[in-house]
């Protein structure tokens, strides 16, 4: 009995492995946003600078399904849900066609504030914002982020509402407690993997703008 459950023990953690290895690759196959990594507070947080970028938005009332809610209506809207209408196969990896369907980037923002969750996907830096497929649901947004300055500290694990609070708290903490930085608006959170992926593997991060602290004379 106990060399049995060895043996599924150690088969369950080479598939755990494998399946982890497929994920890996699915996530680095992912279009992401550039930045460049200008500094550093302490060892965990990054300063990292962002140019331009254009995203999708929604926004939908709080609750325990409001990010399944959010990500839905923007799937679809990368999915062919806008204006060119046009069918296309689903692909791998989802690519971009005529203008009708846009290729998925990680991360995905998300951003609860109060009775509202917000929820961004970034378009692919070969869409510019003027030729963005229109939204057929009037719930999607498209919007233009700035370049912007933005401290950002990396985790793993469970990222649940409260999990993504006290990140935020002791990113703007440690942001504010810094030399050099100061905290420039509210917090958000950056999401890479999807909620089936392995917690210990997910890479999570709650991101801050920031603007340098003005130096005294």
């Amino acid at each position: 009995m106990v060399r049995t459950v060895l043996t599924v023990t150690v088969l369950a953690a080479g598939v755990a492995a494998l399946g982890a290895c497929a994920f890996l690759q699915t996530r680095a196959s992912t279009e992401q946003p550039d930045y460049a990594v200008v500094d550093r507070i302490g060892r965990s947080v990054e300063i990292r600078e962002y140019p331009a970028l254009v995203a999708a938005e929604v926004t939908v009332p709080a609750g325990r399904d409001a990010r399944n809610a959010a990500f839905r209506v923007l799937f679809d809207y990368i999915g062919g849900n806008n204006r060119p209408a046009q069918s296309i196969a689903m692909t791998t990896p989802i690519e971009l066609a005529d203008g009708a369907t846009i290729a998925m980037t990680a991360p995905v923002e998300t951003q609860e504030a109060g009775d509202r969750l917000t929820m961004r996907f970034f378009l692919p830096a070969t869409v510019a914002s003027d030729a963005a497929p229109d939204p057929l649901d009037d719930r999607v947004r498209l919007v233009r982020l700035p370049a912007r300055s933005m401290a950002v500290l990396r985790f793993s694990g469970a990222r649940g509402a409260d999990v993504l609070d006290t990140r935020q708290r002791l990113l703007v903490a440690t942001v504010d407690g810094s030399r050099d930085w100061a905290a420039d608006g509210p917090p958000t959170a950056y999401l890479y993997d999807p909620p089936w992926y392995p917690s210990p593997l997910r890479r999570n991060e709650v991101a801050v703008p920031v603007l340098p602290k003005a130096v005294p004379h």
